[in-house]
C-alpha cells in the first residue's frame, strides 16, 4: 500500500513467442553478420521505427504520467505528515503508545503500528489508482483486484513486522545518541537498507510468487555455462511466476554467502528467444560481477549520511520554533517521526536526478558487461524494445537524465548497435 513503510525500509531498508524459439535449433554465440558495414545510428532508428505508432504513443504517456506522480506522491505525503503534526495526532499516537506500555521499544512499535494503519488507510485511493488501475488502464498488469489487495496486505504485514523492527532499533540508537544522532541514526539506516538489499529477493520475494528451478536445458544449460564463465557459483537456475502479476520481462542475480540464485520471470520465458534471454542474463550477471548491490549501498550511504547531517540542521530549528504546539520534544520521541520523513523525504525527492543519474550508471554498465559476455547486440536491442512498452523509448537527453532510472531504449539500442558494429570490424 502507498505508506511511509516503502521509504522506512528503504532507509531501514513483439517477437517470437517463446514456443517458437524452443523449437529452434540452439542460437549461434553471435547474432553478429560477419563483414557487413553497420551503420549505428541507422541500425538503432530502425529499431525504433519497427515499434509501432500506437504502441509507442501509449508507452510515452504511461511513462510521461509517472513524472507526475513523483511530484503528487511527494506532495500528498508532505500534506498528510503535517496534518499529522499540527492536528497533534502524532502525539496522541504516542501517548496511546505510552499508557499502553511503559517498556520503549514497545512503545515504538504501537505507535509504528498506529502510523502504518493510519497512512495506509489516507492514501489507498492514491495506491489502489498507481498499482491497479493505471496498470490495467495501459496494459500491464494480469492481476484482478482480489489477488492484487491479498499482495498489497501481505506487503502491509511486512511492513508492521520488520518496519516495526527496524524504527524500533532506529529510535533505540536515537535516544541514546543525544547530540551525535545524525550520525549513529545515518549509520543504523545504512545497515538496514544493506540487510534488506541482500535478503530481499532470497527471503521476502518468496511470499508474493513461486519459485521453482527451471528444468528446459535448452535454457538452463547456457545460462550456468554464462555463470561458471563470469565466476558466479550456482547450480540451478529458477523460474519466478511473475505473469501472475504483470506482463514485465525481468530476471535477476541475487544473495550471497552461498544463497546466490539466478532467477528468470515466466515472462521473460514465454515472451523472448533464446539470444534474447541471454542477453537478459548477461545484464544481471553483469551487476552481480560488477558488485552494484554493495556500490549502491555505499553510494546510497554517502547520501543517507549528508541527508541525516541536513535533516538534524532543519530538525532542530522546526522543533523549537513548533515542537510545543506539536507535542515533540526531540529527535528520539516517535512523534517526531511525520517530521523526520517529511525532511529526508523532501531530501531525496530534490536528488531524484542524481539518484536516476547513478542507478541508469550502474544499469549502462551492466548491460555492456552482457555485450561482452555474450556477444548478442541483436538480442539485447530487441528485449530493449519490450521494455519500451512501459518505459519511454526516445526521451529527450535532458528528460533521460532527470527521470531515467535505466537508460532508454534508445541508448540501449546504440550501444548494442556500436558494439556490434565495432565487433564486426
Amino acid at each position: 500500500m502507498k505508506t511511509a513503510a516503502g521509504l522506512l525500509l528503504v532507509f531501514f531498508a513483439l517477437f517470437a513467442p517463446r514456443a517458437s524459439a524452443l523449437a529452434q535449433p540452439p542460437a549461434p554465440a553471435s547474432s553478429t553478420s560477419p563483414g557487413s558495414n553497420l551503420d549505428p545510428t541507422a541500425a538503432t532508428a530502425a529499431y525504433l521505427a519497427s515499434v509501432p505508432p500506437a504502441e509507442k504513443a501509449r508507452s510515452d504517456a504511461y511513462f510521461e504520467g509517472g513524472y507526475w506522480l513523483i511530484l503528487w506522491d511527494f506532495l500528498a505525503g508532505a500534506v498528510v505528515y503535517l496534518i499529522l503534526l499540527r492536528t497533534r495526532l502524532s502525539s496522541r499516537m504516542r501517548d496511546f503508545a505510552q499508557r499502553l506500555t511503559k517498556r520503549k521499544p514497545l512503545q515504538t512499535w504501537v505507535y509504528w503500528m498506529q502510523y502504518l494503519v493510519l497512512t495506509s488507510i489516507v492514501f489507498s485511493p492514491l495506491s489502489v489508482y498507481e498499482g491497479f488501475f493505471r496498470e490495467h488502464k495501459y496494459g500491464l498488469a494480469n492481476q484482478t483486484f482480489g489477488p492484487w489487495m491479498g499482495d498489497q496486505m501481505k506487503g502491509f504485514l511486512i511492513s508492521l513486522i520488520l518496519g516495526g523492527l527496524g524504527l524500533m532499533l532506529f529510535y533505540g540508537v536515537l535516544r541514546r545518541a543525544s547530540k551525535s544522532w545524525w550520525l549513529w541514526g545515518s549509520l543504523t539506516a545504512i545497515l538496514l537498507l544493506a540487510v534488506a538489499s541482500l535478503i530481499a529477493p532470497i527471503y521476502i520475494a518468496p511470499l508474493f510468487n513461486k519459485y521453482k528451478k527451471l528444468e528446459d536445458s535448452r535454457v538452463k544449460d547456457p545460462i550456468l555455462s554464462l555463470a561458471r564463465a563470469n565466476g558466479i557459483t550456482v547450480h540451478d537456475v529458477y523460474e519466478v511466476d511473475a505473469s501472475r502479476q504483470s506482463k514485465r520481462v525481468s530476471a535477476n542475480v541475487s544473495g550471497f554467502l552461498g544463497t546466490e540464485r539466478i532467477t528468470l520471470n515466466d515472462n521473460l520465458l514465454n515472451r523472448c528467444t533464446l539470444p534474447e534471454i541471454d542477453a537478459v542474463m548477461g545484464h544481471e550477471m553483469g551487476h552481480y560481477v560488477l558488485h552494484h548491490v554493495y556500490k549502491g549501498v555505499l553510494f546510497f550511504g554517502v547520501l543517507i549520511v549528508i541527508g541525516f547531517a541536513a535533516v538534524r540542521w532543519a530538525f532542530d530549528r522546526i522543533v523549537a520554533s513548533k515542537g510545543a504546539s506539536w507535542g515533540v520534544s526531540d529527535v528520539g520521541d516517535v512523534a517526531s517521526l511525520p517530521l523526520f520523513i517529511l525532511l529526508i523525504s523532501t531530501y531525496f525527492f530534490l536528488l531524484t536526478p542524481v539518484t536516476n543519474s547513478y542507478i541508469r550508471t550502474e544499469e549502462a554498465e551492466a548491460d555492456l558487461f552482457g555485450l561482452n559476455a555474450t556477444r548478442l547486440p541483436d538480442g539485447m536491442a530487441k528485449v530493449a524494445l519490450k521494455l519500451g512498452e512501459y518505459r519511454k523509448l526516445d526521451p529527450g537527453k535532458l528528460e533521460e537524465i532527470v527521470f531515467f532510472d535505466h537508460p532508454s531504449g534508445r541508448s540501449r539500442i546504440a550501444m548494442a548497435m556500436r558494439w556490434k558494429a565495432e565487433n564486426l570490424k
